[in-house]
């Protein structure tokens, strides 16, 4: 049922509407310069344009960029459940009166709601037979951002320009406080979307996450990175090529409370050390050729967050001084600039080769190399650690298998293959070599054979591989004794004896078959 309006029994003269204006113009200045609720603001606005001056049902709509649409942020009706049914109706741009307003920007106002079939009558709360208006909210670039409508109490006359005018001028009133209302929505969603993400790195970045591994040596690891995650020391990550340094180093950054600051690398042996400096660095416009503006560094980039510095100890001894100066000091100027900019930045360095040699031959700088580190962390090599094959290839294949968008498996006998290997390229090389068996592999399942076409031979496992030690057990026991003596020491209980041993169940068996270890039936 639409609503019935009572018409005024007195006709009003120019004089009299003209005062009520300025009065209720004067009355909505005073409401908007409350410290309120953004809500109540606009209702009590509302609630002026219908006691004082007529202007019945008003309702403020706020533009939704999201989905090009107007969505009611205040109304001023009699019926709280009238309101609360109204707060779902959005109006599209070109849609009805209302999204007409939002897409051409101009003000619409109908002599007669019925006369007009671009009326929509969502609301149910307007007298069709009356007259309506509509006027653009805009912001101070032009582009509208709400609409202001109302129904006059009386049937069209010749002060309908004024009420138009009117209703314009609080259009105009009211734009910083819808203004703001988008605002705060957009940065509601923009606060939604960083936590969101940020979730999403921390889960990404999470310690069982990194690198997946459960012997002596990768528990050590994770235990430094733990640590050293929420000071601010500079790290020097040391390990062969493939191990997960910068997987390492992004571990520390996003666990971390720089986290929510940039994490910026650069792989210094991939640059030349003229260029090299001016990466790390930036560089003034002008200062060499091609120089076409300023532009800022990776140290200015990574400014209160870490710069992951990879292959650190590839730079040239030159160059080695101008970064001493940038980690004792903060601070650095630009090539081709004489302004000192300060920078505060956590380093993580990494590096395969064999830095304490390096400055014994006097290629890396002894200064450069103890100021680097002041927390060292080494990652095994593969070889060194064939116990977590079985765990990595699981984690691993769950991992090519969600790119693949299908389930992978792997049997026994090709996780004993690729145990078997030495591995001279780490985790990188088995990844690889797991990414080639499952796109070999028809139905999903890794075998044995699948792993042999992609090149990895049937080695001998490596003599540098140790088995993870014992508490109780005597540490010049070898691998064989270690074994025998946890499976003891466990009730001859493999599940037990694997726990104490930092195995999986797959990896002990593994280990008994191989070992040629009888089994006591208990």
């Amino acid at each position: 049922m639409n609503a019935t309006i009572p018409q005024r029994s007195a006709k009003q003269n120019p004089v009299e509407l003209y005062d009520l204006q300025l009065q209720a113009l004067a009355g909505i200045a005073r409401t908007l310069s409350r410290e309120q609720q953004i809500d109540e603001l606009l209702e009590q606005v509302l609630a002026i344009l219908h006691n004082d001056l007529g202007l019945l049902h008003g309702l403020v709509t706020i533009s939704d960029p999201e989905h090009g649409a107007l969505q009611i942020g205040a109304i001023h009706t009699d019926s709280e459940a009238v309101a609360q049914a109204c707060e779902g109706v959005r109006y599209r741009s070109g849609e009805g009166v209302i999204g007409n307003v939002l897409k051409h920007g101009n003000s619409v106002v109908l002599g007669r709601i019925s006369a007009d079939p671009r009326f929509l009558d969502r609301l149910a709360l307007y007298d069709l037979e009356m007259p309506f208006i509509a006027v653009p909210i805009k912001n101070p670039e032009g582009n509208t951002i709400g609409v202001l409508a109302a129904q006059p109490d009386c049937r069209a006359d010749e002060h309908m320009p004024a009420r138009t005018r009117l209703l314009e001028i609080v259009a105009n009133l009211l734009a910083q406080t819808v203004r703001l209302v988008v605002n705060i929505e957009d940065g509601r969603d923009a606060a939604d979307e960083r936590d969101e993400l940020r979730r999403e790195v921390r889960g990404k970045y999470g310690f069982e996450n990194m690198v997946v591994g459960h012997t002596p040596t990768m528990r050590r690891v994770f235990d430094q990175i733990r640590r050293v995650a929420k000071w601010n020391s500079t790290v020097l990550v040391l390990g062969e090529s493939g191990t997960g340094k910068e997987l390492i180093a992004s571990a520390i950054h996003y666990n971390s409370p720089r986290a929510h600051r940039s994490f910026v690398r650069l792989n210094c042996a991939a640059l030349p050390e003229t260029l090299l400096e001016s990466e790390l660095f930036g560089h003034e416009k002008g200062a060499f050729t091609g120089a076409v503006k300023q532009r800022k560094g990776r140290f200015e980039q990574a400014d209160g967050g870490t710069l992951f510095l990879d292959e650190i100890g590839e730079i040239s001894p030159m160059f080695q001084a101008k970064l001493l100066r940038v980690l004792q000091e903060g601070e650095f100027e630009r090539v081709g600039g004489n302004q000192t900019v300060r920078v505060n930045v956590r380093i993580v360095a990494a590096t395969n080769r064999d830095l304490e040699s390096e400055v014994e031959k006097g290629k890396f700088r002894e200064d450069l190399y103890y100021r680097l580190n002041v927390m060292a962390i080494r990652i095994p090599p593969l070889r060194e650690r064939t116990a977590d094959i079985p765990e990595l290839a699981e984690f691993l294949l769950s991992k090519i298998g969600r790119q693949q968008g299908r389930p992978l498996t792997i049997t026994d006998s090709a996780i004993r293959l690729l145990m078997s290997h030495r591995w001279p390229g780490n985790v990188r090389e088995l990844e690889n070599c797991l990414e080639r068996s499952a796109i070999m592999s028809e139905d999903g399942t890794i075998t044995r054979d699948v792993v042999s076409l992609t090149g990895v031979d049937n080695e001998s496992p490596p003599l540098a591989a140790p088995l993870p030690e014992v508490n109780l057990a005597d540490e010049t026991l070898d691998d064989r004794e270690r074994v025998i003596a946890a499976l003891e020491q466990a009730g001859w209980v493999q599940a037990k004896a694997a726990r104490l041993l930092g195995m999986t169940p797959r990896q002990i068996a593994y280990r008994i078959q191989t070992l040629n270890i009888h089994m006591r039936k208990i």
